[in-house]
């Protein structure tokens, strides 16, 4: 049959679009998946439609091309399959950690901290949040040097003690994981001010 594309592909979509989805449901595991193979295969149809046969010869060309979308419909499953089993079995080698741990560790050390001394809050606060050195420290506060090391050394040895040995412990280990910044084990010190927190 000749005369417009447009006439003749309605013309083809009109005659075998049946055959074409029976060809596809026989071979697809769910009727949206045939749908998604029929729709290819009639854009490939538009696209190559100078190539389909006239005649008897059209319904088996369309039943080639729909084999060839199907194939490459199950090779892109396969691939996603293959690479959602590959991410799970990196996730599965991750340990997430529980926040809930996390919680109740800074919860503990905000009560300490609240305990102390203005004084000391402020100086583990310009070493933890500010990651200030005590020569830096002292700058900000106005003292010499030596006596910054002095205060902020004793306002950790008395967080530590407001914290208690196992919870020092833990803030210590944090440290480590965190790079040692954040949570300063040899300073037992404070976790950051959660985002939009005044300092």
């Amino acid at each position: 049959m000749s005369g417009p594309p447009e006439e003749r592909f309605r013309a083809l979509y009109d005659a075998h679009f049946r055959d074409v989805l029976r060809f596809a449901l026989r071979r697809t595991p769910q009727p949206e998946d045939a749908a998604d193979v029929v729709a290819e295969t009639f854009t490939v149809v538009w696209r190559r439609l100078d190539r389909v046969p006239y005649g008897g010869e059209a319904l088996p060309w369309l039943y080639g091309v729909c084999r060839k979308v199907l194939a490459n419909q199950t090779r892109s499953a396969l691939r996603r399959e293959r690479l959602g089993a590959r991410l799970r079995a990196t996730l599965a080698t991750r340990v997430v950690p529980d926040p809930a741990g996390d919680v109740t560790l800074r919860l503990s050390v905000n009560s300490a901290m609240e305990r102390l001394s203005s004084s000391d809050r402020e100086l583990l606060r310009l070493s933890a949040w500010e990651g200030l050195a005590p020569q830096d420290i002292a700058i900000v506060l106005g003292i010499a040097p030596r006596v910054a090391r002095t205060r902020l050394s004793r306002a950790r040895a008395r967080l530590r003690a407001e914290l208690g040995p196992e919870v020092s412990s833990k803030v210590g280990r944090d440290a480590r994981a965190a790079g040692g910044h954040e949570l300063d084990v040899q300073g037992a010190s404070l976790p950051q001010p959660a985002p939009g927190k005044g300092r």
